[in-house]
């Protein structure tokens, strides 16, 4: 108890210092921000402030990114309950009874209960990472190259069995990522691959470019195309502080969702769209009255807000422990944490205590911070949401370009960013997940070397992945999920020859 104080108490004297108690709210501050204006996104911003973060310690970066990824599921849910356009993916679920609340004149309950279910559900996920992270770092410990090996394809297939649509272009889209990884000189040869002579291409892509060009010059493209007015609820917005009745009605769903999100949000791939869907799910076949849902019934609200940010808190405990992330955003974490030379995993909480606990202290403050924000600037928001997106993305377009050249002050990064802005343009056409492929390029470097060591400790036995019970588990399970996908494909396929 005494060392749990103690770093707890380290955590509290890193936070609150006025550097970082300024980047926690700019982090929660510009999350909000981006979960409000529909179609920019945290994995957007957080590529775009990536080469930001470079001046800065690597604590100072990871509690201002953290920030904005928990801080966008706060502000999206204001988008969707008041334009019935959801702020991120994650409060797609909340559309349904939330801009029927709105319709009804219970804006402000609906905003109200998404703040304040999203402060208890994110408040406690805090406290489920804070003590079960060592415990599972220890556990991780126990990991040698075939574990890792074995976990990163399970990671993976996770990721696509669980996307939202075919599996086999999740498919693509992860061979296409881990293909993205093996660019430039090989670590044991330093023979150059797939560099067809460019000599930019010796170090590999960078990982900001490529997810600047997907994530931002995409986004951009995509939204341009699909550019049109939203329809703002114009009714006035009162009653923010739900009363009785309405909390009695939502207390279960909170601590449903709370739990529901948290542990999803472990999983890989599961995050806090899953999440959100699988708590609006429960809370309707739970409901006396499942047909109310969808009509405007504040728990169809309380529960997916709950569990979208319980999920996103979960999200850190594969990222500390095993260096995994489990959604792309997660992912840019790591590839934050990799670039200041920071590599998470088991031994990340001894070796530097001050990341983990400043991390955790500051999503304590950061929760606080974002209720006080939250409701106060429900005017402000709905103000910002009626600024034309086309003054928005000339600005998006020059912070993209200024933050890829930036790195390396090269304009070959600039290429690389535009050819991958197109090429994300194109993925969203034609419905290839950016995620899987995201996931795959960071993780691909760990793939790699983890099955040469594994090859180099046996001597060249395949088998050694199967030898070792618990790599042979992630191999079985990650199989098993593939063939499932297979078979459910095929019955839908019969069933639809069947109706046809």
């Amino acid at each position: 108890m005494a060392g749990f104080l103690e770093n707890l108490s380290l955590g509290v004297n890193i936070v609150f210092t006025a550097s970082n108690l300024l980047f926690c709210f700019i982090g929660v501050f510009l999350g909000t921000l981006v979960g409000v204006l529909p179609g920019i996104g945290p994995a957007g911003t957080i590529s775009l402030l990536l080469p930001v973060t470079y001046g800065v310690s690597p604590v100072s970066a990871i509690i201002m990114l953290a920030g904005i990824y928990y801080g966008a599921q706060y502000g999206g849910s204001t988008t969707s309950i008041l334009v019935n356009i959801p702020g991120e993916a994650s409060t797609v679920v909340t559309c349904l009874d939330g801009y029927q609340m709105a319709r009804q004149g219970r804006a402000g309950p609906a905003l109200g209960i998404a703040a304040f279910g999203s402060f208890i559900a994110g408040t406690f996920a805090v406290v489920l990472v804070m003590f079960l992270a060592e415990p599972l770092s220890g556990v991780a410990l126990k990991f040698g190259p075939p574990e890792y090996f074995s976990l990163v394809i399970l990671a993976l297939t996770i990721v696509t069995y669980l996307a939202h649509g075919s599996m086999i272009k999740a498919l693509i889209m992860a061979g296409f990522g881990f293909a993205l990884s093996q660019i430039g000189l090989d670590i044991v040869t330093g023979q150059s691959r797939f560099t067809f002579g460019i000599i930019d291409l010796e170090d590999g892509v960078g990982l900001i470019p490529v997810v600047m060009g997907l994530f931002g010059v995409g986004e951009v493209l995509t939204n341009v195309e699909a550019s049109g007015d939203f329809e703002i609820f114009k009714g006035k917005i009162k009653g923010l502080l739900p009363n009785l009745r309405d909390w009695l009605d939502s207390a279960g769903a909170i601590i449903r969702g709370t739990f529901l999100g948290f542990f999803l949000g472990i999983l890989p791939g599961g995050g806090v769209v899953i999440s959100s869907f699988v708590s609006y799910a429960v809370e309707k076949k739970l409901s006396k009255h499942p047909e109310r849902f969808g009509t405007g019934v504040i728990e169809g609200v309380a529960g997916p807000e709950s569990a979208n940010n319980a999920a996103g808190t979960g999200a850190f405990i594969p990222l500390f422990t095993l260096g995994l992330p489990s959604n792309a955003v997660i992912a840019l974490l790591l590839g934050a944490l990799m670039i200041h030379g920071v590599q998470p995993g088991p031994l990340l909480i001894s070796q530097h205590p001050e990341i983990f606990w400043g991390t955790i202290v500051s999503m304590y403050l950061g929760n606080v911070m974002l209720l006080l924000l939250n409701l106060p600037l429900i005017t402000l928001w709905v103000k910002l949401l009626k600024v034309p997106y086309r003054y928005l993305y000339p600005l998006i377009l020059f912070f993209c370009i200024i933050g890829s050249y930036s790195i390396n002050n090269s304009t070959f990064d600039v290429l690389v960013m535009l050819i991958f802005g197109i090429i994300g343009y194109l993925f969203r056409k034609f419905e290839y997940e950016s995620a899987p492929l995201v996931m795959a390029f960071i993780l691909g470097t760990m793939l790699e070397n983890s099955m040469r060591q594994s090859l180099l400790m046996s001597t060249g036995d395949l088998l050694t992945f199967f030898k070792r019970p618990i790599s042979a588990s992630f191999l079985i399970i990650a199989l098993l999920l593939l063939l499932v996908a297979i078979f459910l494909r095929k019955r839908r396929k019969e069933i639809v020859e069947k109706i046809g």
